[in-house]
């Protein structure tokens, strides 16, 4: 124990504050996983939906305040059975999501590493093992300082997590980890390359050959066989290159002017993922945004997934002279974490990108 302990209190320390602090620089990214969670196809407690925002900013702030505090060794029976309840609760959710399919991607690292159900669930288990060493071996945790600086260090860990929490919020994620982040050209990350590898797949086929079932497995080309067919089951052998971006459109009911728009050298576009539910203070800052760009000669749009009625009721309301596009709801809560939030593209590439409360700071 007195060398398990150690390594263990190290090891998961720092990947605790590693992966909250990841969370905690994009909160509402992290609601919008736990949503998925909370939803009737995946754990059906709807009633807690509302409260997805608040309930990641807790999550993450303690994750990473609990990682501070193992690692210092402030209150160790404390922290000792919260990372234990903690994991025992990850572990869990992420079996269940990976046993019965459920969610693609846990959240885990946020959007800066993707992890399989499986393999986050894998990466719990062993998380699992080293907080039970430290469970067992509790009293082998001692503090690093002094009580009065051990206190003082986990208090300033906990306010420094919920201001930068705070500063996200307001403004955007200080690291963006999407294919949409300033420098990014979204036609070239929503493009295959000629050369990308395919997708290996392999196709059973199942076939009634003198009244007894035969497989027979291909790599996709009909088999000859004298037999009547019955069936078919693929199975993806290894993925094929997929672009990083697969649901971002520009259209209308009847139109994809996507390329269109982003071959424009200078466009604006205004994302509102859902109008009824955008920031009333932000939607009143567009109209003399509006006005400006459009006298400095720039393209200006605005994408939402609202049906018309909405956009035309927010038009009116506002004064906003530009017209509201089509794009998926998850696309556009990819695209910028702000209800409204504006990007400056040139030939598709995000030149600027910000937070409704920082238009200001657009230069146009």
């Amino acid at each position: 124990m007195k060398i398990l302990v150690p390594i263990s209190r190290i090891f998961v320390g720092i990947l605790f504050i590693i992966s909250g602090f990841i969370k905690l620089n994009d909160p509402l990214g992290f609601s919008y996983k736990l949503q998925e969670y909370f939803s009737a196809e995946v754990l059906n407690i709807t009633f807690l939906e509302p409260y997805a925002l608040a309930i990641s900013i807790i999550v993450v702030v303690f994750e990473v305040v609990l990682g501070v505090f193992l690692l210092i060794g402030y209150k160790p029976k404390f922290t000792v059975w919260s990372l234990l309840i903690m994991i025992v609760f990850f572990t869990f959710l992420t079996f269940y999501s990976a046993y019965f399919d459920k969610v693609k991607d846990c959240g885990c690292f946020g959007d800066a590493l993707k992890l399989t159900p499986w393999e986050s669930f894998s990466k719990d288990v062993v998380l699992l093992v080293f907080v039970i060493i430290l469970f067992v071996g509790k009293s082998y945790i001692s503090q690093l300082f002094k009580p009065l600086l051990t206190s003082l260090i986990a208090l300033l860990s906990f306010i420094a997590s919920l201001a930068f929490g705070y500063h996200v919020l307001t403004h955007l994620p200080s690291i963006d980890f999407r294919a949409y982040k300033i420098g990014d050209n979204l036609l070239t990350n929503m493009s295959t390359p000629d050369n990308a590898p395919k997708a290996v797949q392999e196709f059973t086929w199942i076939f009634d050959v003198n009244g007894t079932q035969k497989a027979i497995v291909t790599d996709g080309s009909y088999p000859e066989v004298n037999g009547d067919y019955i069936s078919v089951e693929t199975k993806v052998i290894k993925q094929g290159y997929q672009p990083s971006i697969l649901d971002f459109s520009i259209e209308t009911e009847t139109e994809d002017l996507t390329e269109d728009f982003l071959m424009n050298e200078k466009l604006v576009m205004v994302v509102s993922y859902s109008l009824e539910s955008a920031e009333t203070e932000g939607l009143e800052k567009l109209k003399s945004f509006y006005e400006n760009a459009k006298s400095k000669g720039y393209t200006v749009i605005g994408l939402s997934a609202s049906g018309n009625d909405a956009k035309e009721n927010i038009k009116s309301s506002f004064g906003l002279g530009f017209e509201f596009y089509l794009c998926d709801e998850k696309a556009l809560k990819t695209v910028v974490r702000s209800n409204p939030g504006i990007l400056i593209l040139d030939r598709g590439t995000v030149k600027q990108k910000v937070h409704w409360s920082d238009i200001d700071n657009l230069d146009l």
